[in-house]
């Protein structure tokens, strides 16, 4: 008899390790199974602590890219003919994160027990979202659930990107914005006070510049818990009235009216119900469905109206393109392919040109959005902290020339 070392999930989705007997691996691993656990990982001897992180995995929220992972190769292996649970079995050793594995786990028990695979996923909403929930549905219903989850993981794959795409046009502003805002607050709190000082013995007027900044400088050191309790409710209070529906409608339509960015983000979330729409259509789900998914995947409150309003159109028989041009936030090249595609019974290809050509559109404006911002973020940062440089050496400046 060999002592083995494991690693396994339990009945509730825990991470355990321990030691059993057995005179091979194979059947170490049966007596787990027949005990309730998941063998993770068998050993003959003892598990090192890298080996036993490793085999636990990472923490952390399951990201579009573990999905996209997940998608492929549960294709691959269905495509293979490999069972169901045997499938879901091999995937939770393949997935890093614990959450993850621990969510596959309770799939695979429901699974066992007589469940679709559809129901077992759609206990975990924070993990398998309504279109993915509907497409496994699609994908079980007709019997090409590899092609499916091929569809699946081709359409994360497309999201993760644009979502890429948007987070390296904004995070650069942002990260000067705060390195310019940082610097101020530096000059205004610690180098004009000394300066401050200076100008004190000079018996002279001082310059209306010079004057603007000690003043700003003065009510910064002495008041900075006002600034401070100022900024804090105005964030609480956006978050809060973010959460209502009113709140929100009126962000999201901020963020498609504000200059330069504006056009990103409704490019973005064009190029998203588009995509969305078309794999959910080309996966052979019901239209009023598939919209119905789109608009509460949408992501912004304006465009989830619209598309709102669209089901309860196609629903009373009426024509898709006409509430989608009242809503006025869709330009009106997409109307009317979506119209051509809607007369022409090629509605899945139109809305995937209009995918493609706005993710184009996307890339475009992300580039042009970095050479151009950078040097204006430059610009701004320079002139900022140079109004501030020059106020402070002006009086400097006519001292010497009254010395003179």
């Amino acid at each position: 008899m060999a002592v083995f070392q494991y690693v396994a999930k339990n009945e509730s989705g825990q991470t355990v390790t321990g030691s059993t007997e057995a005179p091979t691996q194979s059947i170490a691993a049966r007596q787990l199974r027949d005990q309730g656990l998941v063998p993770i990982q068998i050993q003959a001897g003892q598990l090192s602590a890298a080996q036993r992180r490793r085999a636990r995995g990472k923490g952390g929220k399951v990201k579009l890219s573990d999905l996209v992972i997940f998608s492929r190769q549960l294709a691959v292996m269905v495509r293979a003919g490999l069972p169901l649970l045997e499938v879901l079995n091999i995937l939770q050793d393949q997935m890093e994160k614990r959450s993850f594995r621990s969510v596959l786990a309770q799939v695979e028990r429901d699974v066992k027990q007589g469940s679709s695979l559809t129901e077992a996923m759609k206990a975990h909403p924070k993990v398998f979202d309504l279109f993915f929930l509907n497409m496994i549905r699609a994908g079980e219903a007709s019997g090409m659930l590899d092609n499916i989850l091929d569809q699946v993981a081709g359409y994360l794959e497309k999201i993760a990107s644009l979502r890429r795409k948007v987070i390296s046009a904004i995070v650069y502003p942002l990260l000067v914005s705060l390195a310019a805002t940082g610097i101020t607050i530096f000059l205004l709190t610690y180098v004009v006070p000394v300066f401050k000082e200076i100008f004190d013995g000079f018996g002279a007027p001082l310059p209306i510049m010079t004057r603007v900044i000690i003043s700003v400088s003065d009510m910064l050191v002495n008041y900075w818990y006002i600034f401070v309790a100022v900024i804090v409710i105005l964030v609480i209070f956006i978050w809060q009235w973010g959460k209502t529906r009113s709140g929100r409608f009126t962000i999201d339509r901020f963020k498609l009216k504000v200059p330069i960015f504006g056009q990103l983000f409704l490019k973005v979330a064009i190029s998203r119900f588009s995509r969305t729409l078309a794999t959910l259509i080309r996966a052979g789900v019901n239209i009023l469905a598939a919209l119905d998914i789109v608009s509460k995947t949408a992501g912004n409150l304006v465009i989830e109206e619209a598309i709102a309003k669209t089901r309860v159109s196609v629903q009373s028989g009426e024509t898709f393109t006409k509430p989608l041009v009242d809503a006025g936030c869709f330009p009106p090249m997409v109307t009317r392919m979506i119209d051509v595609g809607e007369r022409t019974g090629q509605l899945e290809s139109m809305l995937s040109k209009i995918a493609d050509f706005y993710e184009d559109q996307v890339d475009a404006m992300v580039s042009a959005l970095t050479s151009i911002i950078e040097p204006l973020l430059i610009i701004f940062l320079g002139v900022l902290v140079g109004f501030v440089v020059i106020s402070m050496f002006l009086p400097l400046f006519k001292m010497l020339e009254h010395i003179n």
